[in-house]
């Protein structure tokens, strides 16, 4: 940085030299406040996420057993007509089925503008 390296001259105004320092001086230290500032406001964000997120997390992980509980559910009607490796097979193939639809109803929303 440029100081200055003796008293203020007569005429009482400061070296430019002397002025330019203080402002980058000054505009390092703004731009940590904000930077600082940024970083609490993310912070009191994150903090007031964590419960909804937990709860998503165990919704997700409840949804997933009842959708297995259906798998099963749907593998035991159809090996009530038919043999048990053909309705494992079906059951599969249904639940595959359902997934690549709303797969691919999902690409095509992203895709649509």
């Amino acid at each position: 940085m440029l100081k200055p390296t003796g008293p203020i001259p007569p005429g009482g105004e400061r070296p430019i030299g002397a002025i330019v320092g203080d402002l980058v001086d000054e505009g390092k230290a703004y731009a940590r406040a904000e930077f600082d500032l940024a970083k609490a406001i993310a912070a009191s964000k994150a903090i007031s996420l964590k419960v909804p997120l937990i709860l998503f997390g165990a919704a997700l992980l409840v949804g997933m057993a009842a959708l297995n509980a259906l798998a099963v559910a749907i593998f035991i009607v159809l090996a009530m007509v038919m043999k048990p490796i053909f309705a494992g097979l079906l059951a599969f193939v249904l639940i595959a089925g359902v997934a690549a639809l709303l797969a691919w109803l999902g690409v095509r929303k992203l895709k649509a503008p």
